[in-house]
Parts: C-alpha cells; sequence; structure tokens
C-alpha cells in the first residue's frame, strides 16, 4: 500500500511552478508592454554593441541643449571657404566706413552752412553740398573737389532774391588734422542768380503789380497803384541791364496810369506827356455840347489847341458850327494832346466836372513824377561784395520763371 509520499513527482503539481508562472501573466505584459520595441531597436545597432568592454561605463546624461542652433551656425560659418569669409568681412567694413564717410559729410556741410550765414549777415543758413566720395581722404588731402551753395534769399534793396546758387571748383582748406577746419580758400566760383516773378509778384503785393517776361530784356509790369484813395490802372515796361560788375539795374519806360477809361497819366516832361484825354475821352468830349462850350469858353485852353479865334466864337454862337468843330477829326487830336495837368492849374474845377478829375489826384499826379514812378517800379539790386576776392556778374536774361543772371567769382575766402 502506498502513502501519499509515494505519488511520483510529475504527476503532482509543483506550487513553485504555478507561482513563477505568473511571470507571463497580465502583470508582467502590463510592466513590460514597451520592451519589444525597445528590443526592436536594439536589434538594428550593430552587433559591436552588444560586445562593448566590460569597463565602459553608459554616459552621463545631461539635460538638452536648446542653443545648439548657434552652434549650428558657428559651424556653417567655419565651413565657408577663406575667400568667402574675406569677401563678407570686406562688404561689412566698407558699410561700416561709407557710413562714417556720409555722417562725416552731413557734419561738415552743416558746419559750413552756419559759417556762411554769419559771415554773410544770412536769414537762414544756406544748403550746402559737398560733391565727391570719400570725403574723408579729399578732407585729409585738404581739397574738397566741388562744393554746392544755394542761398534762397538774399536781400536786394526793395526785394529778396529768390535764389542765389553757385558751385565752387578744388576748394582748398585751412585745417589742424581731420577734426579743425580753420577755413577755407575757393579759386573759381560760378553760378547763377535768380529773381523769380513769383517772389516779385508777392513781396511787390501791396501795389498789386504784376511783372511778367517778354523775351530778350524786357519785363512787363502791369497792375494797379493806389493814389489819392485810387486805383489807377497801371502800365510800365522795364529793360534790365547789368550795372558794373556786382548789380542789375531797370531802364523804365511806357510807364502810364489810366484814370478810368476817360484819361490817362504819363509822367515826365515829354510832348506825349502829363495828363491827357483817351480816344473815348475825346470822342465823349465831342457829343456833349455842353461840356465842349464850356471848354472852348477857357481862352487859355483855345490858345493850347490851336484852334483859330474866329472858329470858336462861330461855334460857341452856333450849335452847327459847334457840333463841325467838335466832331472833326481834328479836334479829337488837338483835345488828346491837350494837357490836363496845365488845365487845371487855373480852372481845378473845370476838369473835374469835364473827366472827373478832383483836385486831391491831381496834386497827386503832379508829384508822381517819372523817378518816383520808376522807382516804385524798380527791380534793381547789387551783390555784397566779399570781403576777399571777387564776384562778377556777366549776361542777364529774362525767361518765363524770371530774371536770370550768371556770376562767376575767385580769390574768395569763407571762415576766415
Amino acid at each position: 500500500m502506498r502513502t501519499p509520499h509515494d505519488t511520483p513527482t510529475h504527476s503532482r503539481p509543483n506550487p513553485y511552478d504555478e507561482l513563477g508562472a505568473l511571470d507571463d501573466g497580465p502583470l508582467e505584459e502590463f510592466l513590460h508592454e514597451d520592451e519589444p520595441a525597445q528590443r526592436a531597436s536594439d536589434q538594428d545597432e550593430p552587433a559591436e554593441a552588444e560586445h562593448e568592454p566590460d569597463g565602459e561605463a553608459e554616459e552621463d546624461w545631461s539635460p538638452p541643449n536648446h542653443r545648439s542652433g548657434g552652434r549650428r551656425r558657428r559651424k556653417r560659418f567655419a565651413g565657408l571657404p577663406l575667400a568667402m569669409k574675406a569677401v563678407v568681412l570686406v562688404v561689412g567694413l566698407a558699410a561700416f566706413l561709407t557710413l562714417g564717410d556720409r555722417w562725416a559729410v552731413l557734419y561738415a556741410e552743416h558746419k559750413a552752412g552756419e559759417t556762411l550765414k554769419k559771415q554773410l549777415n544770412l536769414s537762414a543758413a544756406p544748403e550746402v553740398g559737398i560733391e565727391g566720395f570719400p570725403f574723408l581722404t579729399q578732407l585729409a588731402d585738404r581739397r574738397l573737389e566741388s562744393v554746392s551753395v544755394t542761398v534762397p534769399d538774399v536781400a536786394a534793396d526793395r526785394v529778396s532774391l529768390a535764389k542765389v546758387s553757385a558751385t565752387a571748383k578744388n576748394v582748398m582748406l585751412d585745417t589742424d588734422g581731420l577734426t579743425s577746419v580753420r577755413g577755407a580758400s575757393i579759386p573759381e566760383l560760378d553760378g547763377e542768380v535768380l529773381l523769380s516773378f513769383e517772389d516779385l509778384n508777392r513781396e511787390l503785393g501791396a501795389s498789386q503789380v504784376t511783372f511778367t517776361g517778354h523775351g530778350g530784356d524786357e519785363v512787363r509790369a502791369r497792375g494797379t497803384l493806389p493814389v489819392a484813395g485810387r486805383e489807377l490802372k497801371v502800365r510800365a515796361d522795364a529793360h534790365i541791364r547789368r550795372e558794373g560788375e556786382r548789380g542789375i539795374a531797370t531802364d523804365i519806360d511806357g510807364m502810364r496810369l489810366d484814370i478810368g477809361d476817360l484819361a490817362m497819366y504819363r509822367p515826365g516832361a515829354g510832348r506825349s506827356d502829363g495828363l491827357h484825354l483817351t480816344p473815348k475821352g475825346a470822342g465823349l468830349l465831342a457829343k456833349q455840347t455842353s461840356r465842349a462850350r464850356e471848354l472852348l469858353a477857357v481862352p487859355t485852353i483855345v490858345d493850347r489847341l490851336g484852334v483859330p479865334e474866329s472858329t470858336v466864337r462861330a461855334a460857341l454862337q452856333d450849335d452847327t458850327r459847334l457840333a463841325e468843330l467838335t466832331g472833326s477829326d481834328r479836334f479829337a487830336r488837338q483835345a488828346m494832346n491837350l494837357n490836363l495837368l496845365d488845365v487845371a492849374t487855373d480852372n481845378p474845377q473845370l476838369l473835374q466836372r469835364l473827366v472827373g478829375v478832383d483836385p486831391a489826384l491831381l496834386d497827386a499826379l503832379s508829384g508822381l513824377t517819372r523817378p518816383v514812378l520808376a522807382d516804385r517800379l524798380s527791380l534793381g539790386f547789387s551783390l555784397p561784395k566779399p570781403t576777399e576776392g571777387e564776384v562778377r556778374l556777366r549776361d542777364v536774361r529774362v525767361k518765363e520763371d524770371g530774371i536770370r543772371v550768371s556770376l562767376s567769382g575767385s580769390g574768395l575766402a569763407v571762415g576766415r
């Protein structure tokens, strides 16, 4: 009879084997569910990795480096050829030098403008442009190739010059190194003066006169002038000419003031100067027999008209004879040649009744002589004399935009 201890081992389950079988159970699968992927990755590695020497240890863990991009850029730059690196450095250096050179030019132009403003007593600093590149080498050589100067307005008698522009060549600098410039010598200078009609019309706007070019050397003035409280139409022709080496002047002729449409005044002492009837005024006088009779009743007027006394007596007694006399072309011409200012000396009220010219206007016209009116329309000016050297005006031209006068200079100095 067998006892329980005599049962063969293969027929009885071993409790330890069942406990060991739990290693392949769900818990083990949960804990090692990523291991197949890891094993697959390990299989892809070279076989040498499985036989690392026992003495080598794994690398210590370190945090990720987020600045690796900068190292990569440096590595890429380091990988550029030496010639390319040189080109990049040369371009960068050239850009830096160009920027510094331009800054030096701007500073020098500003200082030159302030110096000219003080030396020429200008209201504003002129515009200065230094040509040529690079500037610093010119400064080191103490010679500027070309310098342009533009003065927007220079005082010129009654008006301001619209613009004076000039260009100086081979300007020699008086310097102590690159940072101290005491002055400059200008061996030659060429430029132009512009007296624009726009500025003339604006600055002389109180007289409401407009200037326009008429080709050659002629400028026409048209507008109105206030005389004794009345606005009289004015017209004149000015011929521009050079006066001396630094100035221009105007010869005014054809001056005329219109008093309505019945009379006109020409200043001067010539035969056609004075206050005269217009063709319309003479025609109206001839048609109005009452005014014609009043005019012919004054002996001094009859003498100045040159009409025979017998003809005048017959005209005063017969309206038909009066109409024949005043309606003739000869009488109209004689009436237009009559200087009404001479008539007004003895008969001021008569002139007011005939053409509507009051005594106050007659007095004002008597004082408005040719020089006085010419001065009010004058466009002359003179450039200031430089302290050193010479400036000369050359030819004068009347253009559509204004009066242009070319100029030249030599031996000039700035800043001394």
